[in-house]
């Protein structure tokens, strides 16, 4: 999880991502973000995010993103 924070506050150093919840909803995150957030994602966790999770609610907070990694890489 450190390493997923670590990525997200290299985006965005002002937000707090351990408590924020609507990173996308509340347009924090651009979609340039996302795809800097899934290649990072897959070179440091080699797990591959696909097109049919791309989607807000895996993205509003770093806890549904790392929830996200944990089940992919699982998979």
């Amino acid at each position: 999880m450190q390493e997923l924070l670590g990525i997200l506050e290299g985006l965005h150093p002002e937000v707090d991502f351990n408590t924020c919840t609507n990173l996308v909803d509340g347009k924090i995150l651009d979609s340039f973000d996302i795809v800097t957030i899934v290649a990072e994602v897959n070179a440091t966790f080699d797990v591959a995010i696909p097109a049919e999770e791309l989607i807000p609610e895996n993205f509003n907070s770093a806890q549904a993103l790392w929830a996200l990694i944990e089940r992919l890489d699982e998979e």
